[in-house]
């Protein structure tokens, strides 16, 4: 389409304040960005569409317009809700680089435009394709009763022989025939979406998982909301839906790859719909948490649960016991705001791994402060023979199936770490069950790995201690012992730690150490003997039993 033909569409709101002279420039897709630099996702032939957050003040401007310009985008409409008007230096810069600039009324949403200019586009290159997108708009656009993502992947299918599937970014099916794609499978494309993503690549992006190729296309918010483009990739790459489609988009015309990208832009209004509909679950978890903190008495706090009830458990009335779950996502140099993704992405965790569907979460509320996001999680129902310390959601759980794709996504800068509090029957219990989360996420984030979680089972043990050991205190201890064993085993090859590991997880019985080992019990008196000559410490006292445990498990 051309850029004349957006001025006679009075609907979209748009009023021409430059370059008259360029309403011929053909106009091939559209982008919503307020990013100071986003030159690595323009291709060229974009409408680029702004709420001037990027703009603190006017030297922000002609570096910004002369990246559009440069990258070959075809005209910038900026919004005039946040300034009230576009500013006089937006349009000077604009004249400056030849570049045709549109001011958006205020009354007019963003999605709006890109529904609009998605829909011309693609009518105008491929008929096929267009009605692909022209009869999800209508669909989608007509309510909840549309069907949602479902229907346009069905129309993909039908119409472009196309099977595809809408993950979230822990692998769970949000949209897509359900068993056409295991749950391996998808949880492999996650991770390659998520590692793709940190590697700043364009999409798609091409993948082979179990002797198939995909095609992977970025879900992104859409509307207004999109004006709040992150300023780094990590704000936004955990909890991006990804569009997976089986097939391989090597070989396919720009006119097709443009319309997929229409495609995930009509599905991210439905990820619009979710967050809206998560909004007062969030708000509500906000108030009670703000409460719980605040040391608010325990009726105010269950005055304030009994109106959370209804809908976080609807149908069902109030919840007799509830649940703490804290996250929190950190990255290397801790200038990334965490706190919105990790919300966002604990919401995902606490989803059934088995559900699937945009909204299955309809019984979790979140919130999210300083850094940390926390879940108030209701349990309806507990049989009554249960016991009490085995109820609920279990820290081992949660992130089984989720562990390999998030790991991807935070690559070797980031971290999640979470902690799960013991059920709780009352408003009493709440503050005792927050604290308790946050010291099981303490203990998490002193283990290894990328992600990890611990439950309040394992505050009882002497690994509640050990996060709070100072660093360097524990690099100097464990060198101590461990140190003189690592360097002989690596010359001998003598296996002085794993036997040294096996003797205490026997409890140092000698019999059950050698079976365990496969060693004759001589031979591993001998090697017992040389771990204590070469660290002065006597393996039959439990002092000495207790600092090599300790000195295992810090290491």
């Amino acid at each position: 389409m051309r850029l004349r033909a957006l001025l006679d569409t009075d609907a979209l709101g748009l009023r021409l304040l430059g370059g008259t002279d360029e309403l011929d420039r053909a106009v091939r897709g559209v982008m919503t960005t307020d990013l100071k630099d986003p030159s690595r996702y323009l291709s060229g032939g974009e409408l680029v569409l702004t709420g001037l957050a990027w703009r603190h003040d006017p030297a922000d401007t002609e570096p910004f317009v002369r990246i559009l310009a440069t990258a070959g985008v075809a005209a910038l409409a900026a919004g005039e809700a946040e300034l009230a008007s576009v500013p006089d230096d937006l349009v000077e810069a604009c004249a400056k680089h030849r570049l045709p600039l549109f001011a958006v009324n205020e009354q007019v949403a963003f999605a709006k435009i890109t529904e609009h200019v998605v829909r011309q586009v693609s009518g105008e290159r491929a008929g096929d394709l267009a009605a692909v997108v022209d009869r999800h708009r209508r669909l989608m656009t007509s309510g909840p009763t549309g069907g949602g993502p479902d229907v346009v992947l069905d129309l993909l299918g039908s119409d472009l022989d196309l099977r595809a599937w809408v993950l979230s970014p822990t692998g769970r099916p949000v949209a897509g025939r359900a068993g056409e794609l295991t749950a391996p499978v998808a949880a492999a494309l996650a991770a390659e979406h998520l590692a793709a993503a940190r590697t700043d690549r364009r999409a798609p992006h091409r993948v082979a998982v179990g002797g198939t190729t995909y095609s992977l296309f970025p879900v992104r918010s859409s509307g207004r909301g999109a004006g709040q483009a992150p300023r780094d990739i990590r704000e936004s790459v955990l909890s991006d839906w990804v569009l997976a489609v089986d097939a391989d988009a090597g070989d396919w015309p720009e006119e097709r790859l443009d319309l997929l990208r229409g495609v995930t832009q009509l599905i991210a209004v439905e990820r619009d719909r979710r967050d809206a509909a998560r909004t007062v679950r969030r708000r509500l978890a906000q108030e009670v948490l703000e409460l719980v903190q605040a040391g608010a008495a325990p009726a105010e706090i269950a005055a304030r649960l009994r109106v959370a009830a209804p809908v976080l458990l609807p149908g069902l009335g109030s919840a007799p016991h509830w649940q703490v779950v804290v996250a929190r996502v950190e990255w290397e140099g801790g200038d990334v705001d965490a706190g919105p993704v990790t919300q966002s992405l604990l919401e995902e965790i606490l989803v059934d791994p088995s559900a699937s569907g945009a909204e299955p979460s309809d019984r979790i509320a979140v919130a999210h402060a300083g850094g940390e996001a926390i879940a108030l999680v209701p349990l309806p129902s507990v049989p009554a023979d249960d016991d009490e310390g085995e109820q609920g959601l279990h820290a081992d759980s949660l992130l089984e199936t989720v562990r390999d794709p998030l790991s991807a996504g935070l690559s070797d800068d980031g971290r999640l770490t979470l902690g799960v509090s013991a059920a709780v029957h009352s408003a009493e219990g709440l503050r005792g069950a927050l604290e308790e989360a946050r010291h099981a996420r303490r203990v998490a984030a002193a283990r290894p790995g990328r992600v990890c979680a611990a439950g309040h089972q394992e505050l009882a043990s002497h690994v509640l201690l050990l996060p709070f050991v100072p660093d360097d205190v524990r690099r100097a201890f464990t060198a101590r012992l461990l140190d003189p064993l690592r360097d002989y085993d690596l010359r001998h090859r003598a296996e002085l730690i794993p036997t040294l590991e096996a003797f205490l997880d026997c409890d140092g019985s000698w019999t059950r150490c050698a079976a365990r080992l496969h060693l004759h019990v001589n031979t591993l008196r001998y090697r017992v003997g040389r771990i204590e000559q070469l660290t002065g410490r006597d393996l039959s006292r439990l002092e000495d039993k207790l600092d090599f445990f300790l000195a295992l498990r810090m290491s």
